[in-house]
């Protein structure tokens, strides 16, 4: 057996019939095909019209990477207002709807029904009612280290970290900081003899005694967190020495 005699010729016959081996070399290894796929055309194989086709894609990939816009920061909403309420938008009248809205809302949150008394506890409803929105809602300031916010009453247009800006039925928007300011929002029931059996008895809308309204009070130092933030907070109930 010259020195000319391919490697794997030489194994298949340790383990072969020579004409075995012949076979199985031929067929699987001397004849076998080498199926090669470029990965990228050759450079040199290319014309100039798709040299250019592939530089102008390249370019626009660039352009488009460099114009995708950056978030605003801070001092740039604060510049533009974005935020800003114009002042033909600032009248109570226009956010009523909100408001009802708001109170259909909690409602559903707090799993008040209708005609039925609705059963609502710190255990059961105190997280729903600190991460829920307030937008909408009407509240009123029962105290405050400023006594000439006490009173003020109004529906939410905004709530930021640290403010509660509301609209008053003057039709002015007032900045209520939250911190060591503590703000009243009341939840009315459903009517107690709205449905059809006690109707049928004769008994008129004037008659039919309304449930009391569910009264809160929110304690705005305990509150300062967005409205996104709340939403995905888990607040653990705790003892306030301050309140």
């Amino acid at each position: 057996m010259g020195s000319s005699t391919h490697i794997a010729q030489e194994l298949l016959q340790q383990a072969h019939p020579p004409e075995a081996a012949a076979t199985i070399f031929t067929e699987k290894v001397l004849h076998k095909p080498l199926r090669l796929r470029p990965t990228s055309p050759d450079p040199s194989s290319q014309d100039a019209r798709a040299k250019r086709r592939i530089q102008r894609l390249r370019k626009k990939e660039k352009n488009q990477r460099r114009r995708k816009p950056k978030p605003l920061s801070a001092k740039e909403k604060r510049v533009t207002g974005i935020y800003d309420i114009p002042d033909e938008q600032k009248k109570y009248d226009i956010y009523v709807p909100l408001h009802r809205m708001w109170l259909g809302y909690m409602c559903e949150i707090l799993g008040i029904t209708e005609n039925e008394k609705a059963f609502v506890t710190a255990q059961s409803a105190g997280s729903k009612l600190a991460t829920a929105d307030y937008h909408g809602a009407k509240v009123t300031v029962v105290r405050s280290r400023c006594v000439s916010l006490v009173g003020l009453t109004g529906i939410v247009v905004r709530d930021t970290k640290f403010t509660f800006q509301i609209i008053t039925k003057k039709n002015e928007l007032k900045t209520i900081p939250k911190k060591h300011t503590v703000f009243r929002f009341e939840i009315p029931q459903r009517m107690v003899g709205a449905d059809d059996s006690k109707q049928s008895k004769g008994q008129t809308e004037a008659e039919i005694q309304p449930l009391p309204n569910l009264v809160f009070e929110l304690h705005g130092s305990q509150f300062e967190h967005r409205a996104t933030d709340r939403a995905t907070k888990k607040f653990k109930q705790k003892h306030l020495a301050d309140l």
